[in-house]
């Protein structure tokens, strides 16, 4: 017990210092290109940033206690790649200390329009070769022809379907979520439409005429409402996930980081947390994520990565999985199975 106290307190010493130097150059190049384009995402620091944004963060009287030991305010964006980058690590964070989280999702609003000019960005097509790029540092699929064939003009109605979903049931708007993204990275389905929103509602099991309602109504103010606390606790970036116990104390991770940074900031914030065994063999983690990259199935099951895929392929190959090939990679699904995140 003394030796595994030791190793912890190690780690997170160790951690805590590869943070800081990691948020101290964050925040050198958020001054450098403050004016820079949201949808360029810095592969170095794994941020893609909105137009406009505070570098102070407090998290104030702005949550509520929880019952769980830990709570996660994750800020994202539907068509943040940077996000998308980090499923796997937040996957495999569910998995292991999920009991202990109490875990929301707020969305922050990345591309309101294309009215401004920034960082080398004017119009869509600027962006499909940087996503064809981020796909690569990533290691997840990602195919930025989207941005030739169907161009999004704006994150927010994606963002505003998430909030109706929300309303709905919470686990099912996280399958939603889920659903779009597979949806904009890798089958380039321009998520801004309500067509394909309506379309990712049916096959999670929403209802459908109840998303529109709240759509159209009720979950805009609850938008509104994320982008304000957002501003408040100075979110400057996506991915942003802020950790925070019940006793008001606060850890941040900013952009893209290795698993072992969300870990560290779990245990910073109580030490006496242990993480869950869980089943890695590839059917248990199908029928808890049954859509899994190669990048995530080798996050989870430990696997080597050039293992992974070939264990991946090889389920496809006899029918077991259903493979969804892009020009920057694949994604695996369960076959005759129902989403569930």
């Amino acid at each position: 017990m003394v030796l595994k106290n030791i190793t912890t307190t190690l780690l997170i010493s160790l951690l805590s210092l590869l943070a800081c130097q990691g948020q101290s150059k964050t925040k050198k190049m958020n001054n450098e290109t403050s004016k820079s384009n949201p949808l360029i995402c810095d592969i170095e620091t794994g941020m893609c940033e909105p137009t406009d944004g505070s570098t102070e963060t407090s998290m104030q009287s702005n949550t509520q206690s929880t019952a769980k030991s830990v709570k996660l305010i994750y800020y994202t964006d539907p068509i943040c790649s940077s996000c998308w980058g980090i499923e796997p690590q937040l996957r495999r964070l569910k998995l292991e200390y999920g009991q202990h989280l109490d875990i929301l999702y707020r969305m922050g609003g990345l591309l309101p329009d294309w009215s401004y000019n920034g960082g080398g960005i004017s119009k869509p097509s600027d962006v499909a070769s940087h996503w064809d790029e981020v796909s690569v540092h990533y290691d997840m699929p990602i195919d930025g022809d989207i941005w030739l064939e169907d161009p999004l003009d704006s994150s927010y109605p994606p963002s505003i379907a998430f909030k109706a979903a929300q309303m709905q049931n919470n686990d099912k708007a996280m399958v939603f979520l889920r659903e779009i993204r597979e949806m904009v990275f890798l089958k380039k389905k321009n998520i801004a439409k309500w067509e394909h929103l309506e379309l990712a509602a049916k096959k999670v099991g929403l209802d459908v005429n109840q998303l529109k309602t709240d759509f159209d109504g009720k979950a805009r103010a609850l938008f509104e409402e994320d982008l304000k606390l957002g501003r408040e606790l100075g979110v400057r970036g996506f991915p942003t996930v802020f950790f925070l116990d019940n006793a008001g104390n606060q850890e941040i991770v900013y952009g893209s980081r290795p698993y072992a940074f969300y870990e560290m900031a779990i245990l910073k914030l109580d030490p006496t947390i242990t993480k869950s065994e869980y089943s890695k063999n590839w059917e248990t983690l199908f029928s808890t994520y049954p859509s899994l990259t190669a990048r995530e199935f080798s996050e989870l099951s430990g696997t080597p990565r050039k293992e992974s895929e070939n264990i991946l392929n090889g389920l496809a190959d006899n029918g077991t999985l259903e493979k969804l090939a892009t020009k920057n990679g694949a994604i695996w699904r369960i076959i005759e199975q129902s989403n569930n995140d």
